[in-house]
Parts: C-alpha cells; sequence; structure tokens
C-alpha cells in the first residue's frame, strides 16, 4: 500500500514561541541593518542607479529572509505561502516572488513523531485498528497525510495529521513574521496592512482548526450530494480529533496529469464547466467559498476507470481549510458588478467598485471608466456580447478557448497600461480572495484545454433561467458517459 513521495523529513519542529522569535528576531536584526547601510551607501548615486540597486537589495533581502522562515518550518511557512498569495498590494514584488518559493517547501516530519501524534490523539487502542503507511503521501506546511487501511473491512482512508504546536504558535508567528517584514524595512505598516494581516490571523486560526474543517467537508458534502460531478470524502469521525482529520481516501489523478489532458475535448469542456458552475454556487447560492486556488486540493476521477462504475468524469474536492463564509453586505455589491459587466452598464460596474470601497467618486471620470472595463473584461468568457473575443480565443464551433484566449495575462496588462496604479485603494480583503478564487477557477479550466460558452451558467445563476437547480448536470454541454 505504500505511497512514496521522495523529499527530506525532519525529526521536530522548532514550535517553541521563544526559540521562534528568537531566530526570526535575529534574522530581522541583521536584515535592517543591511538595509540600513545600503541606504547610507545608495543615497549619492544618481536616481536610475538608486532605483536599481534598491530593488536589487530588497531580492537579497527577501530571499535571505525567506531561507530564514524556511528552515523554522510549520506555521511560519503557511503565513509565508499567505502573504505570497495574498499580499500583492501590500509587498514588494521582490518580495512576494521570494515568498512564493516556499510553495516548494517538500519536508515532512519523520514517522515516530507522527505516530507518537495518532496515539496521543486517538489512543493506542484505535490506531491498531489502522494499517497506516509511515510514509506520507503528501506534506505540506502545517501537517502531512498518511493513507491507512482499516483491518475489519479494507476501507481505505487517509490520515491528515497536523504537526505538534504549529495551533499554538499562530499568534506569536504572524506577530514574528510582522516585525521581521518592518525591522528589515520591506513594508510599511498602516490601517490597510493591519486590517489585511489580521485577516491572515483569521484564515490561519480556521486552516489549524481541524474541528471546523471537518464540518465543512461534511456541509460540502451534503450540499454536493446530488451532483455525480463531484466527489466530497467521507469524514470517519471516530478517527478525527482536533489535530487529526480522517476521511475516505477518493482515487483520481492530478489536474495536470497525461490521463487527463488525453480525455476527448467533450470531456475536459464539461470538467471545465462544472469547475465554472460550481463557484457560481459558491457564489450565489452558498456565499461560502473554497478561497485556496492549490491544484493539489483537486483530482479527477475518470469515468470506468480503475474499476468504478461511474458515468461521469469527476472532479475530487479536498481540503476545506479555506473556505470562508461572506455577508451579503459584500456579496450583493460584488453580484451587482458581474450582472452590470453582463449587462455592459459601465456606470452599475463602477458603482459596486464604489460600493465595495475600491474605487472612488473623487477619482477622474476617465479613470474611472478605464476601471470598469477593466473589470468589464474579466467576463469575457461569459459575455454576451462576442464579437469582442480575439479569433484566437474562438473555436471553430464559436465556443470560447479558455487556455489559448490568455485572458488574465492580457486583463493585467489592460490594467498596467492605464492610469489606474496611481489611484487603485487597496480592496477589501475580502476582494481579494475572491478574486484569487476566480483566478484559480479560470487557470483550473485553461489547464483542461476547455473550450465552451460560459454566457449559459452565468445567466442561469443571475436571472434564474436555464436547468433547474435540483438537476445540475443538465446545464452541461456534455454528459459523460463511461468511457
Amino acid at each position: 500500500m505504500s505511497s512514496r513521495r521522495p523529499g527530506k523529513s525532519v525529526s521536530r519542529i522548532k514550535t517553541g514561541s521563544f526559540e521562534r522569535r528568537l531566530s526570526l528576531t535575529k534574522a530581522g536584526l541583521f536584515a535592517g541593518t543591511r538595509m540600513a547601510s545600503h541606504m547610507a551607501t545608495n543615497w549619492f548615486s544618481n536616481k536610475d542607479t538608486r532605483e536599481q540597486r534598491h530593488r536589487a537589495m530588497l531580492s537579497s533581502q527577501a530571499r535571505f529572509l525567506v531561507d530564514e522562515l524556511g528552515r523554522l518550518k510549520g506555521s511560519v511557512v503557511k503565513i509565508g505561502q499567505v502573504m505570497a498569495l495574498y499580499g500583492e498590494h501590500f509587498l514588494p514584488e521582490e518580495v512576494t516572488e521570494a515568498l512564493h518559493t516556499l510553495e516548494d517547501q517538500t519536508t515532512s516530519l519523520e514517522w515516530p513523531a507522527i505516530e507518537r501524534v495518532l496515539k496521543a490523539e486517538i489512543g493506542a487502542e484505535r490506531l491498531a485498528e489502522l494499517d497506516v503507511d509511515p510514509e506520507p503521501i503528501g506534506a505540506a506546511s502545517l501537517g502531512q497525510v498518511h493513507r491507512a487501511v482499516r483491518r475489519s473491512d479494507g476501507l481505505e482512508l487517509v490520515l491528515k495529521v497536523q504537526y505538534p504546536g504549529v495551533a499554538d504558535a499562530v499568534d506569536s508567528d504572524l506577530n514574528a513574521v510582522a516585525q521581521l517584514l518592518k525591522v528589515a524595512r520591506l513594508v510599511s505598516f498602516g490601517p490597510e496592512f493591519n486590517d489585511w494581516l489580521e485577516e491572515v490571523r483569521q484564515m490561519m486560526h480556521r486552516e489549524v482548526d481541524y474541528r471546523l474543517e471537518a464540518r465543512t467537508t461534511e456541509k460540502f458534502r451534503n450540499m454536493l450530494g446530488s451532483d455525480p460531478r463531484f466527489v466530497v470524502p467521507r469524514v470517519l469521525q471516530e478517527y478525527s480529533t482536533d489535530h487529526i482529520i480522517a476521511s475516505t481516501y477518493e482515487r483520481g489523478h492530478s489536474v495536470g496529469s497525461p490521463a487527463v489532458r488525453d480525455l476527448p475535448l467533450e470531456r475536459r469542456s464539461a470538467l471545465g464547466e462544472a469547475a465554472l458552475e460550481l463557484f457560481f454556487r459558491e457564489l450565489f447560492d452558498w456565499g461560502e467559498i473554497q478561497t485556496d486556488p492549490n491544484f493539489g486540493n483537486y483530482r479527477i476521477r475518470i469515468a470506468g476507470e480503475e474499476g468504478g462504475d461511474e458515468d461521469y468524469d469527476r472532479i475530487v474536492l479536498l481540503d476545506f481549510g479555506a473556505v470562508q463564509s461572506y455577508s451579503p453586505a459584500f456579496l450583493d455589491p460584488v453580484i451587482q458588478m458581474i450582472r452590470a459587466s453582463y449587462e455592459q452598464d459601465l456606470e452599475q460596474v463602477i458603482e459596486g467598485g464604489v460600493t465595495l470601497r475600491f474605487m472612488s467618486r473623487d477619482w477622474p471620470e476617465e479613470v474611472l471608466e478605464k476601471f470598469g472595463s477593466v473589470c468589464m473584461s474579466v467576463l469575457e468568457p461569459l459575455a454576451r456580447d462576442r464579437s469582442q473575443w480575439p479569433d484566437y480565443a474562438v473555436n471553430s464551433r464559436g465556443q470560447y478557448r479558455w487556455k489559448q484566449s490568455d485572458l488574465p495575462s492580457r486583463v493585467a496588462k489592460h490594467a498596467a497600461r492605464s492610469a489606474i496604479s496611481r489611484y487603485f485603494r487597496v480592496p477589501p480583503k475580502e476582494f481579494v480572495f475572491l478574486n484569487r478564487k476566480l483566478i484559480g477557477v479560470y487557470t483550473f479550466i485553461a489547464v483542461m484545454h476547455a473550450e465552451f460558452n460560459g454566457e449559459d451558467l452565468l445567466r442561469k445563476y443571475l436571472y434564474g433561467e436555464g436547468a433547474d437547480a435540483t438537476n445540475p448536470v443538465a446545464s452541461s454541454t456534455t454528459q459523460i458517459t463511461k468511457a
């Protein structure tokens, strides 16, 4: 049953607040001294040279600090990963680029330490009911996952085990990382940054709350129970605790695997359409959104493969630790902007942005209109007016080619060429997470090389048109039968 994974392992993770704070404080002071020396010697250079040297110094500082974060593991690494994903509005580009390298951390905790956690949490007698593979099938910053088989009936399951002490270290680690960034002069503290930092704090506490994640997993499993396009693992409460989530093992291929890539276009498009509709259900119906776009949270189960009897290719949904609930006060103007974008009502798009506090009526009208047009362009694959689609983004049947369209890059360039950056405000923290989710959905569909028009799906959720909500599969372009 072994599913060995390559990578280094360690016998323990530093979780004592004193030793972690000491390590981060030393790193911050050293980095701060380097930056102060650089600024003093760089003062006499000309403007272009100063700018070039300053960016090089920022990059060097960021790499140094990321190396220090990586050595400490645990929640410090997760905090860095979250900052890389959601910190582009607060941190220099050089810092976010360096923080992204933390996503490559593959160090796991050695089996004796994990076994001690399992025995302490569920007891030796209950643990003896399981045959646990000592080699993890996945390791992350907060914990790792082991496959197991229940001896009594052969049930395959996975145990997600949280590293000891990381839950207790969240607050001190976050404070220490924030202070490190400040001392190293990589960020300026202010109300907007502090608000965002508190959102990261709340997100981290949700991530380490395995009881909450177990309940959320079961909630999504029930909400998607009648939709044959999705699989959500069943939580096994008898083996779950505050620091362990036990759930059924759900087979499937990685999103970018050759087996998925080789599926016929119609089937890949149906999977992409399913992912888009799931996002619409989260946004329009549930107000609860899985905000982590990591592809490791998804698997593709191919119809008829490995002895399965499914009639559909299915998306296996894993890891519900990053689910966020949104209030109507936030979602209503977001939906207003989506509806206005679809209806090409620029004024209402601007009004929604003003309500969400990342546009201002004080801006020049030209900037407001440009910002609104950028927002509207995000809905290109869902548009009613397809005359503006680039030729390379349309196939011979008039369907949108999500991969070839290169939409995210075009939208970013559109925004960069405008005067928006001089006026742009830091968006509300909720919007930052929602935007990341949308990018993740678009990227998923692009990786599928899917080709379909999203208008009918959008109209279904905007106006209640199309397939009945009790029959979600009926809206798909293609229903998948066994291979």
